[in-house]
Protein backbone atom coordinates (compact mmCIF):
# COMPACT_ATOMS: atom_id res chain seq x y z
CA UNK A 1 0.00 0.00 0.00
CA UNK A 2 1.41 3.26 -0.40
CA UNK A 3 -0.48 6.89 -0.22
CA UNK A 4 -2.93 8.56 -2.12
CA UNK A 5 -3.38 11.84 -4.47
CA UNK A 6 -1.42 14.81 -3.42
CA UNK A 7 -3.85 17.74 -1.92
CA UNK A 8 -6.54 19.84 -4.07
CA UNK A 9 -6.83 22.97 -4.65
CA UNK A 10 -10.08 23.31 -4.91
CA UNK A 11 -11.36 24.39 -1.24
CA UNK A 12 -14.72 22.43 -1.85
CA UNK A 13 -12.41 18.82 -2.80
CA UNK A 14 -10.11 19.65 -0.24
CA UNK A 15 -11.66 17.25 2.61
CA UNK A 16 -11.45 14.80 0.16
CA UNK A 17 -8.31 15.40 -1.37
CA UNK A 18 -6.93 14.99 2.14
CA UNK A 19 -8.86 11.52 2.91
CA UNK A 20 -8.16 10.56 -0.94
CA UNK A 21 -4.24 10.65 0.55
CA UNK A 22 -4.40 9.13 3.45
CA UNK A 23 -5.95 5.82 1.78
CA UNK A 24 -4.29 3.51 -1.22
CA UNK A 25 -5.72 3.92 -5.03
CA UNK A 26 -8.89 1.50 -3.45
CA UNK A 27 -9.65 3.85 -1.49
CA UNK A 28 -8.58 1.44 1.64
CA UNK A 29 -6.91 3.25 4.44
CA UNK A 30 -3.83 1.21 6.17
CA UNK A 31 -2.56 3.53 8.85
CA UNK A 32 0.66 3.24 11.16
CA UNK A 33 0.05 4.74 14.77
CA UNK A 34 3.37 5.93 16.15
CA UNK A 35 1.52 8.67 18.44
CA UNK A 36 1.93 7.28 21.58
CA UNK A 37 3.57 9.44 24.16
CA UNK A 38 3.08 9.09 27.81
CA UNK A 39 2.44 5.21 27.47
CA UNK A 40 5.05 4.58 25.53
CA UNK A 41 7.70 6.51 27.80
CA UNK A 42 6.56 4.33 30.35
CA UNK A 43 7.16 0.96 28.56
CA UNK A 44 10.74 2.12 27.39
CA UNK A 45 11.38 3.14 30.78
CA UNK A 46 9.45 -0.22 32.38
CA UNK A 47 11.67 -2.23 29.34
CA UNK A 48 14.72 -0.62 30.81
CA UNK A 49 14.28 -1.61 34.33
CA UNK A 50 13.92 2.51 35.65
CA UNK A 51 11.76 4.58 37.20
CA UNK A 52 12.45 7.33 35.20
CA UNK A 53 10.59 8.70 32.17
CA UNK A 54 11.84 8.24 28.87
CA UNK A 55 13.82 11.04 27.69
CA UNK A 56 11.83 12.45 24.20
CA UNK A 57 15.27 12.12 22.66
CA UNK A 58 14.16 8.32 23.15
CA UNK A 59 10.49 8.91 21.98
CA UNK A 60 11.53 10.35 18.74
CA UNK A 61 14.34 8.21 17.65
CA UNK A 62 11.72 5.12 18.00
CA UNK A 63 8.98 7.35 16.05
CA UNK A 64 11.40 7.76 13.53
CA UNK A 65 12.51 4.49 13.04
CA UNK A 66 8.59 2.78 13.16
CA UNK A 67 8.32 5.90 10.61
CA UNK A 68 11.15 5.23 8.36
CA UNK A 69 10.85 1.64 8.16
CA UNK A 70 6.98 0.71 8.42
CA UNK A 71 5.58 3.67 6.37
CA UNK A 72 6.23 2.12 2.63
CA UNK A 73 3.98 -0.48 3.46
CA UNK A 74 1.23 2.37 4.71
CA UNK A 75 -1.09 4.43 3.42
CA UNK A 76 -0.43 7.03 5.98
CA UNK A 77 0.94 7.78 9.28
CA UNK A 78 -0.74 9.06 12.65
CA UNK A 79 2.35 10.60 15.04
CA UNK A 80 1.83 13.66 17.52
CA UNK A 81 3.04 17.20 17.08
CA UNK A 82 4.54 16.49 20.67
CA UNK A 83 7.37 14.23 19.69
CA UNK A 84 6.54 13.19 15.92
CA UNK A 85 7.38 15.96 13.48
CA UNK A 86 10.81 15.00 13.15
CA UNK A 87 9.52 11.56 11.81
CA UNK A 88 7.64 13.32 9.43
CA UNK A 89 10.34 13.78 6.98
CA UNK A 90 11.29 10.21 7.12
CA UNK A 91 8.03 8.59 5.81
CA UNK A 92 8.34 7.65 2.54
CA UNK A 93 7.06 9.48 -0.16
CA UNK A 94 3.22 9.74 -1.15
CA UNK A 95 2.35 8.63 2.66
CA UNK A 96 -0.29 10.99 4.17
CA UNK A 97 -0.11 12.42 7.36
CA UNK A 98 -2.64 12.13 10.38
CA UNK A 99 -1.86 14.22 13.42
CA UNK A 100 -3.72 13.54 17.09
CA UNK A 101 -4.84 16.39 18.58
CA UNK A 102 -5.75 15.11 21.87
CA UNK A 103 -3.58 15.67 25.26
CA UNK A 104 -1.07 13.05 26.24
CA UNK A 105 -2.30 11.27 29.33
CA UNK A 106 -5.58 11.34 29.33
CA UNK A 107 -7.07 8.03 30.42
CA UNK A 108 -10.58 6.60 31.35
CA UNK A 109 -9.12 6.63 34.43
CA UNK A 110 -10.01 10.46 34.51
CA UNK A 111 -13.57 9.53 32.85
CA UNK A 112 -15.21 12.50 34.98
CA UNK A 113 -12.37 14.98 34.13
CA UNK A 114 -13.09 16.55 30.77
CA UNK A 115 -10.92 15.97 28.20
CA UNK A 116 -8.31 18.05 26.65
CA UNK A 117 -6.69 18.47 23.28
CA UNK A 118 -3.23 19.73 22.98
CA UNK A 119 -3.47 23.19 24.72
CA UNK A 120 -0.72 24.76 22.25
CA UNK A 121 -2.35 23.24 19.15
CA UNK A 122 -5.44 24.04 16.96
CA UNK A 123 -6.73 21.97 13.61
CA UNK A 124 -5.54 25.17 11.84
CA UNK A 125 -1.91 24.40 13.54
CA UNK A 126 -2.05 20.76 12.86
CA UNK A 127 -2.68 21.16 9.29
CA UNK A 128 0.13 23.41 8.97
CA UNK A 129 2.29 20.86 10.92
CA UNK A 130 1.67 18.71 7.73
CA UNK A 131 -1.52 16.99 8.57
CA UNK A 132 -3.84 15.55 6.02
CA UNK A 133 -6.10 14.17 8.38
CA UNK A 134 -6.84 14.85 12.67
CA UNK A 135 -6.96 12.06 14.79
CA UNK A 136 -9.10 12.56 18.11
CA UNK A 137 -9.27 9.98 21.50
CA UNK A 138 -12.49 10.04 23.55
CA UNK A 139 -13.45 7.60 26.32
CA UNK A 140 -16.82 6.98 26.64
CA UNK A 141 -19.33 5.46 28.49
CA UNK A 142 -23.23 5.78 26.73
CA UNK A 143 -24.62 4.96 30.10
CA UNK A 144 -22.38 7.08 31.95
CA UNK A 145 -22.89 10.32 34.28
CA UNK A 146 -25.29 12.92 31.62
CA UNK A 147 -23.27 15.73 32.53
CA UNK A 148 -19.75 14.05 31.44
CA UNK A 149 -21.06 12.48 28.59
CA UNK A 150 -22.27 16.16 28.10
CA UNK A 151 -19.17 17.76 28.28
CA UNK A 152 -17.91 15.15 26.23
CA UNK A 153 -20.31 15.59 23.32
CA UNK A 154 -19.59 19.00 23.26
CA UNK A 155 -16.25 18.69 23.33
CA UNK A 156 -16.58 16.44 20.24
CA UNK A 157 -18.69 19.08 18.51
CA UNK A 158 -16.22 21.53 19.04
CA UNK A 159 -13.01 19.50 17.12
CA UNK A 160 -16.06 18.99 14.25
CA UNK A 161 -16.79 22.39 14.06
CA UNK A 162 -13.00 23.32 13.71
CA UNK A 163 -12.17 20.34 10.99
CA UNK A 164 -15.45 21.04 8.86
CA UNK A 165 -14.12 24.76 8.88
CA UNK A 166 -11.03 24.05 7.44
CA UNK A 167 -12.06 21.35 5.49
CA UNK A 168 -10.31 18.42 7.27
CA UNK A 169 -10.83 14.92 7.75
CA UNK A 170 -11.84 13.97 11.53
CA UNK A 171 -10.99 10.66 12.70
CA UNK A 172 -13.01 9.89 15.88
CA UNK A 173 -11.39 7.40 18.22
CA UNK A 174 -14.14 6.43 20.96
CA UNK A 175 -12.93 3.92 23.66
CA UNK A 176 -14.89 2.90 26.16
CA UNK A 177 -15.07 1.52 29.38
CA UNK A 178 -16.90 0.17 32.36
CA UNK A 179 -19.84 1.72 33.94
CA UNK A 180 -19.15 2.56 37.71
CA UNK A 181 -22.96 2.45 38.28
CA UNK A 182 -22.75 -1.33 37.42
CA UNK A 183 -20.41 -3.00 39.78
CA UNK A 184 -20.77 -6.27 38.29
CA UNK A 185 -18.72 -5.04 35.69
CA UNK A 186 -15.60 -4.55 37.02
CA UNK A 187 -14.40 -8.50 36.03
CA UNK A 188 -12.91 -8.65 32.53
CA UNK A 189 -15.31 -11.49 31.73
CA UNK A 190 -18.49 -9.47 32.58
CA UNK A 191 -17.21 -5.90 30.78
CA UNK A 192 -16.30 -8.24 27.46
CA UNK A 193 -20.05 -9.50 27.44
CA UNK A 194 -21.48 -5.62 28.05
CA UNK A 195 -19.27 -4.39 25.38
CA UNK A 196 -20.51 -4.92 22.36
CA UNK A 197 -23.55 -3.03 23.37
CA UNK A 198 -21.69 0.30 24.65
CA UNK A 199 -19.69 0.31 21.61
CA UNK A 200 -22.84 -0.07 18.96
CA UNK A 201 -23.91 3.18 21.34
CA UNK A 202 -21.56 5.06 20.84
CA UNK A 203 -21.00 4.35 17.74
CA UNK A 204 -24.48 5.46 16.79
CA UNK A 205 -23.91 8.83 18.68
CA UNK A 206 -20.72 9.99 17.03
CA UNK A 207 -21.86 8.91 13.53
CA UNK A 208 -24.40 11.70 13.92
CA UNK A 209 -24.24 14.57 11.64
CA UNK A 210 -23.58 17.20 14.65
CA UNK A 211 -20.50 15.79 15.31
CA UNK A 212 -18.92 16.40 12.42
CA UNK A 213 -17.13 13.27 12.58
CA UNK A 214 -15.98 11.71 8.89
CA UNK A 215 -14.44 8.50 10.31
CA UNK A 216 -14.82 6.12 13.05
CA UNK A 217 -11.62 4.79 14.33
CA UNK A 218 -13.47 2.36 16.23
CA UNK A 219 -12.23 -0.30 18.71
CA UNK A 220 -13.07 -4.14 18.66
CA UNK A 221 -16.74 -4.65 19.92
CA UNK A 222 -15.81 -8.01 20.94
CA UNK A 223 -12.66 -9.15 22.71
CA UNK A 224 -10.83 -12.40 21.16
CA UNK A 225 -9.46 -13.86 24.09
CA UNK A 226 -13.14 -14.70 25.16
CA UNK A 227 -14.86 -15.36 21.70
CA UNK A 228 -14.93 -19.32 21.88
CA UNK A 229 -13.47 -21.04 18.84
CA UNK A 230 -11.17 -18.49 17.96
CA UNK A 231 -7.27 -19.01 17.60
CA UNK A 232 -6.76 -16.07 19.86
CA UNK A 233 -8.91 -17.34 22.96
CA UNK A 234 -7.28 -17.67 25.75
CA UNK A 235 -10.19 -18.70 28.11
CA UNK A 236 -12.43 -21.93 29.35
CA UNK A 237 -15.22 -19.61 29.96
CA UNK A 238 -15.54 -17.58 26.87
CA UNK A 239 -18.09 -14.62 27.04
CA UNK A 240 -19.53 -15.26 23.41
CA UNK A 241 -19.21 -18.43 20.67
CA UNK A 242 -18.15 -17.65 17.36
CA UNK A 243 -21.56 -17.36 16.38
CA UNK A 244 -22.71 -14.73 18.78
CA UNK A 245 -18.89 -12.62 18.33
CA UNK A 246 -20.26 -12.21 14.49
CA UNK A 247 -23.50 -10.87 15.50
CA UNK A 248 -22.05 -8.34 17.85
CA UNK A 249 -19.45 -7.47 15.11
CA UNK A 250 -22.87 -6.98 12.24
CA UNK A 251 -25.09 -5.03 15.13
CA UNK A 252 -22.03 -2.05 15.58
CA UNK A 253 -21.44 -2.45 11.63
CA UNK A 254 -25.22 -1.60 11.27
CA UNK A 255 -25.07 1.01 14.02
CA UNK A 256 -22.76 3.40 12.23
CA UNK A 257 -23.49 5.85 10.22
CA UNK A 258 -20.01 6.74 9.08
CA UNK A 259 -17.05 4.77 7.61
CA UNK A 260 -15.21 2.25 10.00
CA UNK A 261 -11.59 1.61 10.65
CA UNK A 262 -10.73 -0.89 13.08
CA UNK A 263 -7.64 -0.09 15.75
CA UNK A 264 -5.52 -2.70 16.45
CA UNK A 265 -5.71 -2.16 20.52
CA UNK A 266 -2.29 -3.46 21.48
CA UNK A 267 -3.27 -7.41 19.70
CA UNK A 268 -0.67 -9.15 17.81
CA UNK A 269 -0.84 -8.71 13.72
CA UNK A 270 -2.11 -12.51 13.83
CA UNK A 271 -4.97 -11.68 16.42
CA UNK A 272 -5.61 -8.29 13.98
CA UNK A 273 -6.10 -10.68 10.71
CA UNK A 274 -8.41 -13.25 12.53
CA UNK A 275 -10.70 -10.48 13.88
CA UNK A 276 -10.47 -8.85 10.43
CA UNK A 277 -11.49 -11.43 8.42
CA UNK A 278 -14.04 -12.22 11.09
CA UNK A 279 -15.88 -8.77 10.81
CA UNK A 280 -15.48 -9.27 6.89
CA UNK A 281 -17.37 -12.89 7.47
CA UNK A 282 -20.32 -10.58 9.35
CA UNK A 283 -20.42 -8.80 6.16
CA UNK A 284 -19.27 -5.65 8.40
CA UNK A 285 -18.44 -2.88 5.54
CA UNK A 286 -14.78 -1.18 7.08
CA UNK A 287 -12.45 0.62 4.99
CA UNK A 288 -9.22 -0.03 6.77
CA UNK A 289 -7.67 -0.10 10.10
CA UNK A 290 -5.30 2.02 12.03
CA UNK A 291 -2.07 -0.25 13.60
CA UNK A 292 0.13 0.45 16.31
CA UNK A 293 1.29 -1.58 18.89
CA UNK A 294 0.47 -4.60 16.75
CA UNK A 295 3.09 -3.55 14.57
CA UNK A 296 6.05 -2.41 16.70
CA UNK A 297 5.34 -3.34 20.43
CA UNK A 298 7.57 -6.24 20.59
CA UNK A 299 10.32 -3.46 19.49
CA UNK A 300 10.22 -2.11 22.65
CA UNK A 301 12.43 -3.61 24.72
CA UNK A 302 14.87 -4.32 21.71
CA UNK A 303 15.27 -0.66 21.44
CA UNK A 304 15.31 -0.44 25.63
CA UNK A 305 17.92 -2.57 26.01
CA UNK A 306 20.44 -2.94 22.53
CA UNK A 307 19.35 0.35 20.69
CA UNK A 308 18.21 1.81 17.62
CA UNK A 309 19.94 -0.33 15.00
CA UNK A 310 18.72 -3.64 16.54
CA UNK A 311 15.32 -2.08 16.27
CA UNK A 312 15.86 -1.17 12.95
CA UNK A 313 16.91 -4.35 11.90
CA UNK A 314 13.58 -5.64 14.07
CA UNK A 315 11.87 -3.80 12.03
CA UNK A 316 12.83 -5.05 9.17
CA UNK A 317 12.25 -8.39 9.65
CA UNK A 318 9.17 -8.62 11.91
CA UNK A 319 7.21 -5.06 11.60
CA UNK A 320 7.97 -5.66 8.26
CA UNK A 321 6.36 -8.90 8.02
CA UNK A 322 3.03 -8.12 10.16
CA UNK A 323 2.39 -5.15 8.64
CA UNK A 324 2.24 -7.06 5.31
CA UNK A 325 0.11 -9.32 6.54
CA UNK A 326 -2.56 -6.89 7.58
CA UNK A 327 -2.33 -5.12 4.17
CA UNK A 328 -3.31 -9.10 2.66
CA UNK A 329 -6.17 -9.34 4.42
CA UNK A 330 -7.36 -5.82 3.85
CA UNK A 331 -7.20 -6.37 0.34
CA UNK A 332 -9.28 -9.09 0.32
CA UNK A 333 -11.84 -7.97 3.49
CA UNK A 334 -11.85 -4.07 3.34
CA UNK A 335 -14.61 -1.98 1.67
CA UNK A 336 -13.05 1.80 0.30
CA UNK A 337 -14.39 4.55 2.17
CA UNK A 338 -16.10 6.19 -0.84
CA UNK A 339 -18.40 2.91 -1.18
CA UNK A 340 -19.58 3.50 2.64
CA UNK A 341 -21.86 6.51 4.77
CA UNK A 342 -19.30 9.12 4.37
CA UNK A 343 -19.89 12.70 4.85
CA UNK A 344 -21.24 14.63 1.35
CA UNK A 345 -17.72 16.75 1.93
CA UNK A 346 -16.19 13.24 1.03
CA UNK A 347 -17.97 11.76 -1.63
CA UNK A 348 -16.29 11.87 -5.09
CA UNK A 349 -18.25 13.72 -7.55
Amino acid sequence: MSGGKREGTNARQDKLSRLRACSDEHGIILALAIDHRTNLAQALATARGSQDVTAASDLRTFKCLVTQILTPYASAVLLDPEYGLEALRLRHPGTGVMLAYERSGYSANGRNQPPEVIPHYSVRRLVEAGAQAVKVLLYYNPFDDPHINSVKRAYVERIGAECQALEVPFFLEPLVYPSEERPGETSELSFARAKPTYVARTVAEFGQPRYGVDVLKVEWPVVPTYIAGLRSCETAVPAYSRDEAIEHLRMVGMAAAKPLVYLSAGYSSATVCELLELAAEAGVPFCGVVCGRALWQDGIAIYAKEGAAALERWLAREGVAAIQAIAHVLRRCATPWWQLKASDSCQPA
